[in-house]
């Protein structure tokens, strides 16, 4: 089902700046540093951040989100304050989704919650979207630049199977978007680019990039560095051997057009793996959470709104 939302309003913000309320939760061995905002007796939305950032993405729209609503986040494996495991097998999407049961477990163990995510944050998400056992607990997802990589599988093999001018032009420019992700896959020479400047400049590359103002992170570096295993670890298994995940959440894709990773194209068929489906395409790069909160904020607003509704995931 693919739907409009109710005419845009505009957000309720806050001062920014709120601080946020800090603790930990653990992984099993992992320690995972959470940030939470407004009243927990209100309705629940956990963030959860790509790569190379961590949960300081979010704050803009936490800030505006957590007047009416509980609003966690949280550093993943691997950045912010939390652990930083060395194995690669330790960044695999049932390790990231355990980290997410972990975290609702603490922060919403009584009520399903509303996920949000963006980049990485999202792609780790889908994992618990479409599992089965956790799609009771998982009101609405809200997803950016973030697909799956089971349905990209199925994605890529359906165009392979009828190239035609339309689907060959597609996969050649997804082809050259995805750049990173081949050269992520070599040994030692991405993690030393971070430590050699990369993680330094990363503020101005992002701007040149796309005019995007980000905000500097004193863990950019160590970020970089080991959220490359989060692509070793799963792009070559997932896409190469997709498995059929289907979800019965209802899901938003938020779809920038301007995005220089994610094509638009790459969330046109998930009407195959959901029939409750909203999609909604911004004039806007990569980094929405950094550069349209107050858009970002109010179609989640809107999106947890009309899903809390008792007939709206019927």
């Amino acid at each position: 089902m693919s739907a409009a939302l109710s005419p845009d309003t505009a957000p309720h913000a806050l001062t920014p700046g709120q601080a946020p309320r800090l603790s930990t939760v653990m992984s099993g061995p992992v320690r995972l540093a959470v940030k939470q905002w407004g009243d927990p007796r209100r309705p629940t939305i956990v963030l959860v951040h790509g790569y190379p950032d961590n949960s300081a993405v979010w704050h803009p729209v936490a800030d505006l989100l957590a007047r009416d609503f509980h609003v966690v986040a949280y550093d993943v494996r691997g950045a912010g304050q939390s652990d930083r495991p060395a194995r690669i097998r330790d960044y695999k999407l049932d390790k990231l989704k355990d980290d997410f049961v972990a975290v609702i477990d603490q922060v919403s163990p009584d009520k399903p919650v509303h996920l949000v995510a963006h980049d990485w944050g999202s792609i780790q998400s889908w994992e618990a979207v479409t599992e089965p056992a956790l799609q009771h607990r998982i009101l609405s997802f809200t997803s950016c630049s973030g697909p799956c990589l089971d349905h990209i599988g199925h994605w890529f093999r359906q165009r392979l199977a009828h190239p035609t001018w339309r689907n060959v032009k597609q996969l050649l420019i997804q082809s050259v978007k995805s750049w990173y992700i081949y050269f992520f896959q070599l040994p030692l020479l991405p993690g030393l680019l971070w430590r050699a400047g990369v993680g330094r400049a990363w503020p101005k590359l992002v701007r040149l990039l796309e005019g995007t103002q980000v905000e500097t992170n004193p863990t950019q570096v160590a970020d970089g560095v080991h959220g490359v295993q989060l692509y070793r670890a799963n792009m070559l298994p997932r896409l190469l051997r997709p498995r059929n995940r289907p979800t019965t959440v209802p899901v938003q894709v938020l779809v920038p057009r301007r995005d220089l990773y994610v094509s638009p194209w790459l969330t046109e068929d998930l009407h195959r793996w959901t029939d409750k489906l909203w999609r909604r395409e911004y004039t806007a790069g990569h980094w929405m959470p950094a550069s349209h909160p107050g858009e970002m904020a109010g179609a989640i607003r809107r999106f947890v709104q009309f899903t809390s509704r008792p007939a709206a995931a019927a």
